[in-house]
């Protein structure tokens, strides 16, 4: 993907939330749906594998799988192949969630296998010279994400906004087409503001809104916030 995004993109994580499982994953994802059509803002979900085909299925959002391990066809088990997530009907892939960290050739690995099917890669790190080797690999975005910050509520993008400006003039030094989302601790419109503010294109969050009282609240505040 060449070039900045003509609108602010949310990325939004279900991980493994009992609240964003099963059909509240459809749910879910038909109320991101909605939002975006009203709103005008780009919105990415991301289920987990087993709901990726549900959700493509239900929906014309862009679905993205939380994983993939950097393999071919082949004896794996347990691992996530690329093309199973493409063909459930998956258009890209989170890699290296702090959750799921990866060495930097695995990183590699599993960015050479998202090119191979047509999936598009956004790449999470969680400091500036992390964030700098990642976009030397090409990825379509790198996420900028502290760990420590992640679930917190705490908004990077106001208890450290250095790192996340350095991370985005790091990425522009190496790779301009490379974009910079802002995630750990986002969850109001405010917040969301700041980090595009600082640079990014959009932001990767998760608990905010999945574990909101009222998801569609939140999510509508976070992006008419802006």
């Amino acid at each position: 993907m060449a070039g900045k995004m003509k609108t602010p993109l949310v990325v939004l994580n279900f991980k493994t939330y009992m609240e964003a499982t099963g059909k509240n994953a459809v749910r879910i994802a038909e109320m991101c749906e909605s939002v975006s059509e009203e709103t005008g803002v780009s919105i990415i979900v991301v289920p987990q594998p087993a709901d990726i085909r549900a959700v493509a299925e239900a929906t014309d959002i862009s679905v993205f799988a939380q994983h993939i391990d950097g393999i071919e066809a082949g004896s794996h088990t347990g691992s996530i192949l690329a093309e199973s997530v493409r063909n459930a009907g998956a258009t890209g892939t989170l890699i290296n969630h702090s959750e799921r960290r990866l060495t930097l050739a695995d990183i590699d690995a599993a960015i050479c296998a998202a090119r191979r099917t047509g999936l598009k890669t956004i790449v999470c790190s969680n400091n500036i010279a992390t964030t700098g080797a990642s976009a030397a690999l090409k990825p379509n975005f790198v996420a900028i994400e502290p760990p420590e910050l992640i679930g917190t509520g705490i908004p990077v993008s106001k208890a450290n906004p250095e790192i996340v400006s350095g991370a985005v003039d790091g990425v522009l030094k190496i790779d301009p087409d490379v974009q910079v989302l802002c995630g750990a601790g986002i969850s109001t419109g405010e917040d969301m503001a700041a980090a595009l503010k600082l640079g990014t294109t959009g932001v990767l969050l998760a608990s905010g809104i999945i574990k909101a009282h009222e998801p569609r609240k939140a999510l509508t505040n976070l992006v008419t916030g802006i």
